[in-house]
């Protein structure tokens, strides 16, 4: 099983995800298109694909010149049949990679936040064994219109599109269920600053809701990780 995972922003890595892959023995070649490396030219030498997240919006192609290109990179996965997963920022690329609209600002959630699934939410596989109620973690300003096409999954009260399904196994997941507590803390210490900004309130906040939601979130968020891992097995024994 060999996995793509294009990471978009310093100090964004897999967490849950890395535990499922390791557990499936997945070979992982990690590129960072915005420090210089280049992205594949199609699909050919993997049998799927992950788009980690950022603090860019998902139109910076002016910051980011290589969006253009990722966007048809995702466009090739999908169109071979491999899984494909955008997390936030990836999410959003997702949708921007099939012309459906971003929006940028107006759409904050910092925190442990419950995301509700919708019916084709439920009988979907990647949300196999979640409870249709949760807590993940979420970090974002920004949203968008699904893609022609896509199928809704999931919503919450703030944003009403938090995961949507294109075609047999390309996911996009506005919420991020790899960040479990741990990950949480890192990202609390790396980006202390820029988190005081808007939410000044959060070192006080952050103990009281790992402790009352982390435990929940975490074991959800492992189960995603693994139900869409699940995916490439499928897509990989061509």
């Amino acid at each position: 099983m060999r996995v793509l995972v294009v990471q978009n922003f310093q100090g964004t890595g897999l967490g849950l995800l890395g535990t499922a892959l390791d557990e499936a023995k997945a070979q992982i070649e990690t590129i960072f298109p915005y420090l210089g490396d280049p992205l594949p030219k199609d699909a050919s030498a993997h049998d799927a694909l992950i788009v980690l997240g950022g603090g860019q919006n998902a139109l910076a192609d002016d910051t980011h010149p290589y969006f253009p290109d990722l966007l048809k990179l995702i466009r090739k996965f999908t169109d071979a049949g491999r899984s494909v997963l955008g997390i936030c920022l990836g999410s959003q690329l997702l949708a921007r990679a099939y012309n459906a609209e971003n929006i940028i600002g107006g759409a904050t959630e910092f925190g442990w936040q419950n995301i509700e699934l919708n019916d084709e939410g439920e009988s979907d596989p990647i949300f196999r064994g979640v409870d249709p109620s949760f807590p993940i973690f979420q970090w974002h300003d920004d949203t968008f219109i699904l893609p022609r096409g896509a199928t809704r999954l999931a919503g919450s009260i703030k944003v009403h599109n938090q995961a949507f399904r294109l075609g047999r196994a390309t996911y996009g997941i506005q919420f991020h269920f790899e960040a479990d507590r741990k990950v949480v803390e890192q990202w609390s210490a790396e980006f202390a600053d820029w988190i005081a900004e808007k939410q000044p309130d959060w070192p006080e906040r952050h103990p009281q809701d790992a402790a009352r939601f982390g435990p929940a979130a975490d074991a959800v968020g492992l189960k995603i990780a693994r139900n869409w891992v699940a995916t490439i097995r499928r897509s990989s024994a061509r």
